[in-house]
């Protein structure tokens, strides 16, 4: 039995019950079945003697984050909730399109919610859609914000418009949460570049080349012919930052129980704009190590459970790719 169907069982009748009360009281539920193995995965990461405040804070975070979430998509996990699998249902029908590609923006694809209903279509996989450099962006895998939409598709409020049409139509979204990097504009990385410590240390950043070579010993390059190289000197900052991707894009730093914590809030509020699923891009990537080729680490399948654990218990009723 998975998470999700434990909830179910334990919540039972009560997800019928859609009052204030019992939406806080199922979350408290929800985290009292999780949280041991959410210390777990969280303990395996970061080791408890340095991070027992850490870890209460995360717990205490995860409260924060179930308050902010919108009743309507509280009331929508847990009618997901009731039934069961839904993401694994034969009866999904799925479309994976660039909006601009299809019909512009946002509001066009808006134009076209009938066409999806006569061809049976009732889960779409939209690509990136938020804010990215105006150069070279990865095809939008470069974000400047996981939340803000691009201005190139409309805006916030255009999206919002959508996804209640969706809901209403019974059509599924999904979007891409870029999990491994930012790009070099994030707000994150600018503190960084302008010599933010705090901020440095969400990246993968080095004084000189002495760690640098040494990840390299083992570290495959991603792109050799257009980004040589996992490494690139910010002169801003005088340092050197991971740059497994492209030079634009900067590795986040897990081994940062802050980074944790601050991409789940990140998540979570992707979640809130509406989203049924979340597809977790270069997940193989999240867990970097010296003398390995820093893909599909133990480490990265501890920490992309921990996001599941703990998504579960602020809006159980998202899935994830």
């Amino acid at each position: 039995m998975n998470q999700s169907q434990l909830h179910q069982v334990l919540a039972g009748e009560a997800l019928s019950d859609h009052s204030k009360d019992n939406l806080d009281t199922l979350f408290h539920q929800r985290l009292a079945s999780n949280s041991a193995l959410i210390k777990d995965c969280y303990f395996r990461l970061y080791p408890e003697e340095e991070n027992q405040t850490n870890f209460q804070e995360l717990l205490d975070h995860l409260g924060t984050l179930f308050q902010a979430r919108p009743r309507e998509l509280k009331i929508r996990d847990l009618e997901k909730l009731q039934a069961g699998a839904w993401h694994q249902s034969e009866k999904l029908v799925g479309m994976q399109l660039y909006v601009d590609h299809f019909n512009k923006d946002l509001k066009g694809l808006l134009d076209k919610l009938d066409y999806f209903e006569e061809l049976g279509i009732n889960f779409l996989h939209l690509m990136p859609l938020m804010k990215r450099p105006e150069g070279e962006n990865d095809g939008g895998y470069a974000v400047n914000s996981y939340v803000d939409v691009d201005p190139r598709f409309g805006s916030n409020k255009d999206l919002m418009l959508l996804t209640e049409a969706l809901r209403a139509r019974g059509i599924y979204l999904m979007l891409d949460f870029v999990v491994n990097h930012t790009s070099d504009e994030f707000p994150w990385a600018k503190k960084a570049a302008s010599g933010s410590e705090k901020y440095q240390n969400y990246y993968y950043t080095y004084p000189d080349r002495t760690i640098p070579d040494a990840f390299e010993q083992t570290l495959p390059e991603v792109f050799p012919q257009t980004s040589p190289g996992n490494f690139t000197y910010i002169e801003s900052m005088d340092r050197w930052v991971m740059t497994v991707f492209n030079s634009y894009q900067w590795d986040l730093n897990y081994t940062n129980p802050e980074v944790f914590k601050a991409m789940l809030t990140e998540l979570v509020k992707m979640a809130n704009l509406g989203v049924d699923m979340v597809r977790f891009d270069a997940l193989a990537f999240l867990w970097k190590k010296i003398g390995t080729i820093s893909q599909n680490l133990p480490e990265a399948h501890i920490l992309i459970s921990l996001f599941r654990l703990c998504l579960q218990v602020v809006c159980p009723g998202v899935a994830m790719l």
